[in-house]
C-alpha cells in the first residue's frame, strides 16, 4: 500500500473512532457501573477524541472512593494512554504541521522526546491531542509513545482518583 494512501486511512479511521465515540458520549459513562473494566473502556473511548475532550475523568474521580484509587489510576492511564492513538494516526499520517504550537511542541518533542510527551499526558490540557499529531508526524515510534503517554495518563489517573477517595470522605 503506497504511503499516501495509508496516511489518508490513518486518518480517516481516526476521525471515524472520534465521531463515534462522541455520537455514544453519554451512554459510554454508564460502563462505570463495570468497575475497572469500565473505566479502563471509558478512558480509552474518552482520549480516542481528538480536540473535544470526552469526560473520562469524571468516572475516575467519582470511583475513586469506591474501588482502589492506585489500581483505578494505573486501569484509567493505561485505557487513556491507549485513547491517544487516535491522534498519533493522524500525525503519521498527516505529517505537514505548520501552526505556531504545533512548531513549538515538534522543537520540543525533537528534543526532549517521550519525557515532553509524559509531562502533556500528565497536565489536563486540550494541547495533548496536538503532541499525539506530532509525534505521529515526527514518527516518534508507537512504543515509546505510548509508554510516555501512558505514564503520563497513570500519574495524572492516579491523582483524581485519590482525589475522589478524600472527596467521599468528606462529603
Amino acid at each position: 500500500m503506497n504511503e499516501k494512501l495509508k496516511g489518508i486511512l490513518e486518518i480517516a479511521l481516526a476521525v471515524i473512532i472520534a465521531v463515534v465515540v462522541l455520537a455514544f458520549s453519554k451512554e459510554i459513562i454508564a460502563l462505570a457501573e463495570y468497575g475497572y473494566f469500565g473505566v479502563f473502556i471509558i478512558s480509552l473511548l474518552s482520549a480516542a477524541t481528538i480536540f473535544i475532550p470526552a469526560p473520562g475523568w469524571i468516572a475516575v474521580i467519582a470511583l475513586g472512593g469506591v474501588l482502589n484509587p492506585y489500581i483505578l489510576g494505573i486501569v484509567a492511564g493505561i485505557g487513556s494512554g491507549i485513547g491517544e492513538l487516535t491522534g498519533y494516526m493522524i500525525g503519521n499520517g498527516a505529517r505537514t504541521l505548520s501552526r505556531k504550537e504545533i512548531d513549538t511542541q515538534k522543537k520540543l518533542i525533537k528534543k526532549y522526546g517521550m519525557w515532553v510527551i509524559l509531562v502533556l499526558a500528565f497536565i489536563p490540557n486540550p494541547l495533548f491531542d496536538v503532541a499525539g499529531l506530532v509525534a505521529g508526524a515526527l514518527k516518534i515510534p508507537v512504543w515509546k509513545f505510548l509508554l510516555a503517554t501512558i505514564a503520563g495518563r497513570i500519574l495524572r489517573f492516579v491523582v483524581l482518583a485519590y482525589f475522589g477517595a478524600w472527596a467521599l470522605t468528606i462529603f
